[in-house]
């Protein structure tokens, strides 16, 4: 390129569009998909599922409410978690 000339704005839409599309490809519409899938899990919460907490804690869900579940993890111990951090539900 001769000293002095300019590059092409058109020529910086056709770098960074790709480079643009790659990067919502490859991290953002997944994290979408994955979003989409916890929280239809979430809505489909139900008495008797047996699920394992973002902690770790396995339990039963006893009661299905607004924004919690209380789950039972023993024999008389109970506990109340937020729906959110309900990270699966266990194949029967």
């Amino acid at each position: 390129m001769p000293q002095g000339q300019q590059v092409s704005p058109i020529a910086y839409v056709f770098l960074y569009v790709p480079l643009i599309l790659i990067f919502y490809f490859l991290f953002i519409r997944p994290q979408k998909v994955k979003e989409k899938e916890h929280q239809k899990m979430l809505s489909n919460l139900q008495k008797n599922d047996e699920i394992v907490s973002t902690a770790g804690i396995h339990g039963t869900i006893v009661n299905v409410k607004d924004k919690t579940v209380v789950v039972r993890v023993d024999d008389n111990v109970k506990i109340e978690i937020e729906k959110s951090c309900v990270a699966q539900v266990k194949k029967a």
